[in-house]
């Protein structure tokens, strides 16, 4: 039984909204209709001494006058109110105050610094927690909380801790379109109390959470960090964002959170020595995320890769090559498996496997998988799904069409972690309702919905393999 300080907090009875609002433009109206939308299964208290109802539910002048206990309480009030809040939640038994209310130690101000130390002086006498502040909270589907519109209500396995509100938000949104789908989401801003460390520990033992996510400005406690990263990365993959890599990344994330970024050098050091991945941005952590939710694990660089027509296809190897695959030469059993079949090109055909020179026969891209999963020579199978082919509209549907469907197929009978490279193209908006880019959309989205990652470029593709295969060989 998970008994950390966390996993009370974040599975509240009861949720009190302080500065909810009736204007949509506001920020206590959005986490008020989020806990409506997402469908809170406890009790919603919104407060707001000058509204009597808020959202068809009746609203109350201060939290001590809730006839109820609050667990949780949301803070959309002005940072020069939350002294006195405090006072009313230690009469009503708070255990946790989400602050979303800024302008703290974050503004570089002394005095409000020390305002932001007050309340952790106040909390802690009090006996209550602190999310934050200057954060957006918590994003946790299985219990219908959330700080966005249009998050995925289903939940995940993916646990992601995250100093930027505005990060967190625009990963789940990123993630989500690529098939990810989350345990909890947790954004902790200033982290004046509960920090990094916390967060990290509460997902190594949290049953619902198989992969970690970060994105980390700067440490509270670099010795205790490092000691859980260590101890969470045994039994987990967890892959981190530093923000704050050069100079002005640190000073942006000194006014953005009031962080200390530090050495780039001793953070990649550290990272590596944890057993941790590395993430440069949002697209990375993404590509890395997607891989370890679907895939199972790589044992070595040898990778095969199929699809993509002639230029295409020397180019995949050399970008596979540069990455630090080993792009194998097609192994002679394959090739005598061909040659029994009465395949023409059993001599032509080679890794890359340049769909282009198929012809009319009746060998496809999934056969090649099939074959190569089955060969002890490839470690990683790579397909290619590109845009580019000299055929008309409806020939392109059905290549496009049968392309999913043989890699669906596939999907089920092979054993070795298969990447697909989706080509996606940036659209003006006159593009979007063309066929030729509504056919690739239709292809990725099945993809994904099948459990097959897919990636938008092929040094992506590449990228995110090699992170793999040193990953799994450092488990060794």
């Amino acid at each position: 039984m998970l008994t950390h300080t966390l996993e009370e907090i974040l599975h509240p009875q009861s949720i009190a909204v302080v500065g909810a609002s009736s204007n949509p433009g506001a920020s206590g109206y959005n986490f008020t209709y989020h806990l409506l939308e997402y469908g809170f299964k406890g009790k919603i208290y919104p407060v707001n001494p000058r509204s009597p109802e808020i959202l068809g539910m009746k609203a109350y002048p201060s939290i001590k006058e809730i006839p109820g206990t609050v667990d949780y309480v949301i803070s959309a009030v002005p940072a020069s109110a939350v002294l006195n809040m405090l006072d009313d939640c230690s009469q009503k038994g708070v255990k946790c105050i989400h602050l979303f209310t800024g302008r703290f130690g974050e503004t570089g101000r002394p005095e409000l610094a020390e305002l932001e130390q007050s309340i952790l002086k106040q909390a802690r006498k009090s006996g209550i927690r602190l999310i934050g502040p200057n954060c957006l909270g918590l994003y946790h589907p299985r219990e219908g909380i959330s700080f966005g519109y249009g998050f995925p209500s289903e939940p995940g396995s993916v646990g992601l801790a995250a100093q930027s509100g505005g990060g967190a938000l625009n990963f789940v949104y990123l993630g989500s379109l690529r098939g990810i789908r989350f345990s909890k989401v947790i954004t902790y801003g200033n982290a004046i109390d509960l920090n990094e460390c916390d967060y990290l520990d509460y997902f190594s033992q949290d049953p619902e959470t198989k992969i970690i996510l970060m994105y980390i400005e700067g440490l509270r406690d670099s010795k205790r960090f490092f000691k859980s990263l260590k101890q969470a990365a045994s039994t987990k993959p967890i892959i981190i964002l530093k923000g704050g890599r050069g100079e002005s990344g640190m000073r942006a994330a000194a006014s953005h959170t009031a962080a200390l970024a530090g050495s780039t050098k001793i953070w990649e050091t550290m990272t590596t020595q944890a057993g941790a991945i590395s993430a440069r941005d949002f697209d990375e952590m993404a590509d890395l995320a997607v891989s370890f939710y679907f895939l199972p694990p790589v044992h070595g660089p040898r990778v095969g890769v199929v699809g993509g027509g002639g230029g295409p296809s020397v180019l995949s190897a050399d970008i596979c090559e540069e990455a630090g695959l080993d792009v194998i030469p097609l192994p002679t059993e394959i090739r005598e498996e061909l040659k029994r079949q009465g395949n023409s090109i059993w001599d032509w055909i080679g890794n890359p496997t340049d769909s282009s020179i198929s012809g009319e026969t009746a060998f496809s891209a999934g056969d090649m998988l099939q074959m190569m999963d089955r060969n002890q020579n490839f470690d990683i199978l790579i397909g290619i799904m590109g845009e580019g082919t000299p055929a008309g509209k409806e020939a392109i549907l059905a290549r496009r069409r049968g392309d999913v469907k043989s890699y669906v197929k596939v999907k089920k009978k092979i054993s070795k972690p298969l990447l697909v490279m989706v080509e996606e193209k940036s659209l003006g908006t006159k593009d979007y309702n063309n066929w030729r880019w509504r056919v690739m959309s239709e292809a990725r989205a099945k993809l994904i919905a099948s459990g097959i990652p897919t990636y938008p470029t092929m040094a992506r593709t590449a990228s995110t393999a090699r992170k793999l295969v040193e990953y799994y060989q450092r488990r060794k």
